[in-house]
């Protein structure tokens, strides 16, 4: 009997540019949901926060957001990443070393079937996300030249210490068997409680500017708000590394969520202020993507719901009524309230991830069997041991991610501040961007009329502004 060779469509046959190793369709996808999730700072952040703050901080907030991707990709690339998930130096840090070298970067990946270029650039705008955000809480006043600083060594003694502790197969928490599913942890909380640390050591808006910040341009603040709810397909859908029933799971979970979220915030906006307040339902999309981060391939679509209902209001509750009532959350000045909607709905969707996380599911993404079970079907399954001991996990997480950022924050601020201010001067807060950057983001009517004020030129004057056309003619 004749036998026929078997063999592959010239297009699936492995090569030195697709290598056996390599599936061509999951490296696709994990380079579209990098760029999905890149797209969520650049342009999507930079747009939400220059709509969000007055007219005369446009500029400054935008670039704030342009900076800190630039840099983070740059510094990911030259150590970021190998202290993130190279080889184990002790158990919450990887050996110092590149990732820039291009045999190392066309090897396969830790977790994948796709190469080192691909997971480098996919965790690389995951951890410049989490600058951007960090820059949230910050808005309106911090010194520029302090920022630029402050990006490189955040991410070097703190960012890269949670990916490490927590995603690393080898990291201490990863190896307890702690759920972060794409970063409620190593993003949310990280960046909320670094944030409002920040924005203690840096110090408050001026006193107009707190009591009054009104947007310069909401329709451009729900452009870059609907960015970053439509690019969270690629945060959550891409981080299975696969393109697997998980990950589409991933993605409905994240909708599902985030609306359950917006709706319940905007509820609660109608019940107590009568009006349903388009700011306040941009907060509840944020709180819903945040909270379900941390659960999003490990757990059930109904789930995703209850997790939506208290993602938009638990942080309501924080941030409408105890921020209100403490004297400490008014003490500091967190211009985005990055507390509220990233630290408080991470944390709670990483003890939620320990209720409602299904054992099948976990073993989907994790790959183990394990101790991965969430409270519910610990006691539904007789192993309420392992149940209990999943939600301890989640709160060493949530203590351990507080810790580290409070402290590694507080000092990088401290240092900083040895080689400049973190905050403009008086002078430059009255002006703005004018005074920070020699640039505006709007000329309008009336403007220069404003600007010839006596007041305004001896502020202008006082925070070293250069003189303009007018001044010389």
């Amino acid at each position: 009997m004749n036998k026929t060779a078997f063999s592959m469509p010239s297009n699936l046959n492995p090569d030195q540019a697709s290598p056996d190793w390599m599936n061509k369709g999951d490296n696709a996808w994990q380079l579209t949901a990098a760029t999905l999730v890149g797209l969520q700072s650049i342009p999507g952040l930079l747009i939400l926060y220059g709509g969000s703050v007055k007219k005369k901080w446009a500029v400054n907030s935008a670039f704030m957001v342009l900076y800190a991707f630039a840099c983070v990709i740059l510094c990911w690339a030259a150590w970021g990443y190998r202290f993130s998930f190279g080889d184990k130096m002790i158990p919450f840090w990887g050996k110092p070393n590149f990732a820039l070298d291009g045999h190392y970067l066309m090897e396969q990946t830790f977790l994948g079937k796709f190469p080192n270029a691909t997971m480098v650039y996919f965790q690389g705008v995951f951890a410049a996300i989490t600058l951007v955000l960090i820059a949230g809480a910050l808005l309106g006043r911090m010194n520029f030249y302090a920022w630029m600083l402050f990006v490189p060594l955040w991410l070097t003694f703190s960012y890269t210490i949670t990916a490490f502790s927590i995603w690393c197969p080898d990291g201490f928490l990863a190896k307890m068997g702690i759920i972060d599913y794409s970063g409620g942890y190593v993003i949310h909380l990280s960046s909320g409680v670094a944030g409002f640390t920040a924005a203690y050591w840096v110090g408050p808006r001026l006193t107009q500017d707190r009591q009054r910040f009104p947007p310069n341009n909401i329709l451009l603040m729900l452009f870059g708000a609907g960015l970053l709810w439509i690019g969270w397909t690629g945060f959550n859908g891409g981080d299975p590394y696969v393109v697997s029933v998980d990950a589409s799971l991933a993605v409905i979970n994240t909708h599902i969520c985030t609306a359950a979220s917006l709706l319940t915030w905007l509820l609660l906006d109608i019940v107590f202020f009568r009006k349903p307040s388009v700011i306040g339902a941009v907060q509840g999309m944020i709180t819903g993507l945040v909270c379900i981060t941390p659960a999003a391939g490990v757990v059930q679509g109904w789930a995703a719901v209850i997790m939506g209902l208290c993602s938009g209001s638990i942080p309501w509750f924080t941030m409408m009524v105890i921020h209100k009532r403490s004297e400490m959350f008014q003490k500091v000045d967190d211009t985005m309230a990055v507390l509220h909607t990233h630290a408080i709905a991470g944390s709670l969707g990483g003890i939620l991830s320990g209720i409602f996380a299904v054992p099948k599911l976990n073993r989907l993404f994790y790959g183990t069997s394990g101790n991965y079970i969430g409270l519910f079907y610990g006691l539904a399954d007789k192993r309420t041991h392992d149940g209990f001991r999943q939600i301890g996990v989640q709160l060493i997480g949530v203590v351990f991610v507080v810790v580290l950022n409070i402290l590694s924050t507080s000092i990088i601020c401290v240092v900083v501040q040895i080689f400049m201010p973190l905050r403009m001067s008086e002078e430059e807060m009255e002006i703005g961007d004018e005074a920070a950057h020699g640039e505006e983001a709007y000329a309008i009517w009336g403007d220069e009329e404003e600007k010839l004020d006596p007041k305004y030129e001896l502020a202008k004057s006082k925070a070293g502004g250069q003189v303009g056309m007018k001044d010389v003619q």
